[in-house]
Order: structure tokens, then sequence, then C-alpha cells
């Protein structure tokens, strides 16, 4: 965990490369996807020992703050004035939210982020994305869900601490400590999850204008995921640092992930009932489930994940 010195653009340039051509996400169909198969996910089901569920997802924020400027909306709109006593009626509701907002669970589809004017795999952008869209690589490449052995990586635990202070980088080393520590590895079409604490600071010290200033993972360690080989990121903060430590890209890891390795990614979760199960417990691995939205041509879509210990 630190503060290393920024990427130069020659420096991003060279990492972005050497990601595209060497992860496996980098020509499936799927994306990194590809790397889950029918006898990984039969595997991870047999993570399964207590049989407890825990959600993965922080609750649906709807109120203004300084992350929070496009808060989701939530109403009823029926019934209408008092119920009545004496015949049936029907409570129904409306929501509306920014997908892909700083507060809310939400999963990043592979048509996310455009890059160079293209889309992972070299799509050009202009191409299929329209205001009615995506018509490429959008959420409805995970419509049948993501099921898959996920491994929680807890960096705040590895250093003595409650969370990362906003800024602070999460290295491949310090992924690699946090695997040693907790005596699990990460491994070919696992759903990572990496732990900052951002949840628990905001939680505790209240919410902050998190876009300036997050922990999150240096573009570096993303080394570390493709030579794993797994299928998914996830964090409880947006996965990329802020300020950047790429001087010519604001969201390195999101180019890095989602652009050149495949990778769909899940920010702004909540790990704060998973950690301390798994060190009840004594273990960091468990079926995962993630279930995005059946939107055929969405950027993304809000998502609740469950881990199944």
């Amino acid at each position: 965990m630190g503060t290393p010195s920024g990427m130069s653009e020659a420096e991003f340039g060279s990492l972005y490369r050497e990601l595209r051509n060497t992860a496996p996400g980098g020509v499936a169909p799927l994306g990194a996807l590809g790397t889950i198969t029918p006898a990984q996910t039969l595997a991870a089901v047999r993570e399964v020992r207590s049989g407890r569920s825990v959600s993965l997802a922080a609750p649906v924020n709807t109120r203004e703050g300084p992350d929070n400027a496009e808060p989701a909306e939530h109403r009823l709109t029926a019934p209408v004035g008092a119920p009545d006593p004496d015949g049936l009626q029907f409570a129904r509701d409306r929501i509306a939210m920014n997908i892909h907002g700083d507060v809310d669970s939400h999963i990043d589809a592979l048509c996310h982020v455009i890059y160079g004017g293209t889309l992972h795999g070299g799509v050009p952008a202009a191409d299929v994305l329209s205001p009615s869209g995506s018509a490429a690589l959008s959420i409805d490449l995970a419509r049948d869900g993501i099921v898959g052995r996920g491994v929680l990586l807890d960096v705040p635990r590895l250093h003595g601490t409650p969370w990362l202070e906003p800024g602070s980088h999460v290295s491949a080393e310090d992924l690699a400590a946090a695997e040693a520590q907790q005596g699990v590895r990460v491994g070919r079409g696992d759903i990572l999850l990496v732990r900052v604490g951002h949840q628990r600071r905001r939680a505790q010290l209240g919410a902050w204008d998190s876009a300036g200033a997050r922990a999150g993972l240096h573009p570096t360690a993303l080394r570390f995921l493709a030579e794993r080989q797994v299928a998914v990121l996830g964090s409880d903060g947006n996965n990329d640092t802020a300020p950047s430590a790429a001087r010519s890209v604001a969201f390195p890891v999101h180019v890095l992930a989602v652009h050149a390795m495949g990778l769909h990614l899940l920010d702004y979760l909540q790990f704060e009932e998973l950690a301390p199960l798994c060190e009840r417990e004594g273990r960091w691995s468990f079926l995962c489930v993630i279930a995005p939205l059946r939107l055929s041509s969405a950027t993304g879509s809000p998502v609740n994940p469950l881990a199944i210990l």
C-alpha cells in the first residue's frame, strides 16, 4: 500500500498493450467471463459449507451528498390518498438512478469504457453506441448471471487498519501478501473482490467527495489479475484510485480492466458483513452469484451480488 509515483503516458501505454495481449479476455466473445467454465461453476458450488448467504451490495442511496450529486429516486406511486378499508389495492413504486454513480453498487459492461474511440476488442464505439444503448458488448453478455468462486482479499486487514485512506494505492504485492496472510489463492475464472474499506470509512466518518480522493488499485496491480486469469474484478470503492496514478488517464484501472482485459467491473460494493464472516469461518473463498438486470443494450446495471459460504 502506498502512493507510488505517477505513470507517464508512455508507461501507461506500454502496460495497456501488455495486458491487452496477455489477458485471457482479450479475444474471448464474453471477455474474461469466458474463463468461467461449467466445471469451475460446479467446483464453486462445492465451496458452500455453512449455507450462509450475504449481500455484497450497499443499500440504494436516495440522499444527495458530496459523493452523490445524482441520487437515486424512489417514490410510491400508488395508492393515492388513504387506503380503501373495504377494497383491494396495490402499493406500487418507481425507481430511477444513475447506474455509474459513486455510491450505488453496480456492474460495468464491456461497452462502458471508450478508449481511443473504441470499445473492448477494438469495436468502433461510433458504430455501436446510440441514444438507445449499445448494440454490442452490453450488459446482456451477463444475462444468464455470473456464478463462480469468489475470493475476498482484505487489504486493510493486511495492514492492520480499518480502511485505506483516500489516495492510497493497492499494489500487486499487497494482493499477493493478502493471499498469503489469508491462506487463499486466486485462480483462473475467479471473481476477485478487493476490500479497501471505502464503505466502512463512509459509514463512520461520513460521505466525502470520493471523485477527488479515494483508495483503489494501482494500474500495475492489474498484472496480478492477468497472471491469475480472473473473470471479474470488484471492490467496495471504484476500483480506481483518485487522484489517478496515470498522468494521461483519469480511470486507468477501468481502461485496463474493461477495455484491455475484457473484465466486468463491480463498483461500490460493501464487504462489511462478509469480511467478519470469512474471518470467523477461517476461509476467504465462497460461491458468488451476480445477477444483473435484463437490460439488453445497457452499459451496466444495478446489482446485488451474493456470497454463499
